[in-house]
């Protein structure tokens, strides 16, 4: 005879699981806005000679991507995996307490960067590693320290990728039902990750900045092209997440809580 799962059971690994995942998606997406400032040669990474793509017929684009890209896909999957068993209210939920504390990280480095470097700490890191001048000072005010555009476009693209993510995974689950996981997860994260890379280049460079509306699209597309590769190499993680996920959970409560999810109601 099988034991079903006690109410007090459901809701406290539906909690836990709940505070893994907003984890796992908080410092994922907070971290990716901080080290977003390198920009790293794709190319160059695998062995090969930049692409050296021309578009408009005159930017001449390479696979150059901010380092924030490497461990996005981390939410793109986080994303898709609270809106299966948590809804829409759960992945809005996350989103705006992550970019709250988006903004908070922000403010704190803008805030630091502000005080007065300590004289010793000038004189012992004044030469670099070969000897040359070295202002650590200055090094670290430009690393972590963005401006205000790209501030603004960041956290205006990550709340609207996140609402369109959302609303189209959940269009999708309705056509699909609990079947073709892939399709609702890469056909949602293609959708909202298409607004998403126009967005922050639009807000940060167009609107604050100083570029032409052809290389928000250019640089754009080479983005976007990006995002969508990944969106699909990473379906079979996502599978292993659910798996998982399913494991601990156990069958009762996993059905239960996507059938919630389903239907917008569940949350904790």
């Amino acid at each position: 005879m099988e034991i079903k799962p006690s109410q007090r059971e459901f809701q406290s690994k539906k909690t836990n699981l709940f505070i893994i995942l907003s984890g796992i998606f908080l410092t994922n997406a907070i971290l990716a806005e901080i080290i977003g400032v390198k920009i790293f040669s794709g190319e160059m990474t695998l062995g090969w000679e930049p692409a050296g793509w021309v578009f408009f017929g005159e930017y001449i684009l390479d696979f150059n991507l901010t380092a924030g890209a490497v461990i996005w896909p981390i939410v793109f999957i986080t994303t898709d995996i609270i809106n299966e068993y948590f809804g829409k209210k759960g992945v809005r939920k996350i989103s705006f307490i992550t970019a709250f504390f988006i903004a908070y990280s922000f403010l704190v480095i803008v805030s630091v960067t502000e005080l007065p470097a300590a004289p010793f700490w000038l004189e012992v890191n004044s030469p670099d590693a070969d000897g040359n001048p070295f202002n650590i000072d200055y090094a670290f005010n430009v690393i972590f320290r963005q401006g205000l555009g790209i501030i603004i476009g960041s956290l205006t693209a990550f709340l609207l990728g996140q609402l369109i993510d959302v609303y189209v995974f959940q269009k999708l689950r309705k056509i699909t039902g609990p079947k073709m996981i892939w399709l609702r997860a890469t056909g949602s994260t293609l959708v909202s990750q298409f607004i998403d890379s126009f967005v922050v280049l639009g807000i940060a460079f167009y609107v604050f900045g100083n570029w032409s509306i052809e290389q928000v699209v250019a640089v754009g597309i080479i983005n976007y092209i990006y995002k969508f590769g990944v969106a699909v190499l990473l379906t079979p993680l996502l599978y292993l997440g659910h798996y998982w996920i399913d494991g601990y959970l156990g069958k009762e409560i996993a059905e239960e809580m996507t059938k919630e999810a389903s239907a917008d109601t569940s949350f904790l």
